[in-house]
């Protein structure tokens, strides 16, 4: 069953601000009020930066009902099968 979600993944080349939360969010509301087809389930947003603080996650995305994580990523990218198994990963675990 196909997802039917758009997901907008946020590069960052710093730790993750609070900030960062907010932008992504704000693309989030966008995206779904107005690129959203009806049948369309609402997007998800993925932060990858170079750190990351779990207390400053837990209080950058706690209380917004947007789909969005954040994860710490290396200098390193991984080829395309990768990263594709990657997001498929983290989409099935949204899923579960």
């Amino acid at each position: 069953k196909p997802l039917r979600s758009y997901v907008l993944i946020e590069l960052k080349t710093t730790k993750l601000m609070p900030e960062a939360a907010g932008q992504l969010n704000m693309y989030l509301n966008y995206y779904e009020n107005e690129v959203n087809d009806e049948d369309d389930n609402k997007p998800i947003g993925i932060i990858l930066c170079t750190d990351k603080d779990a207390l400053t996650v837990e209080y950058a995305l706690g209380g917004l009902s947007n789909n969005i994580f954040a994860s710490k990523y290396t200098y390193y990218i991984p080829d395309k099968e990768k990263l594709i198994a990657e997001v498929e990963k983290i989409v099935r675990r949204w899923n579960d």
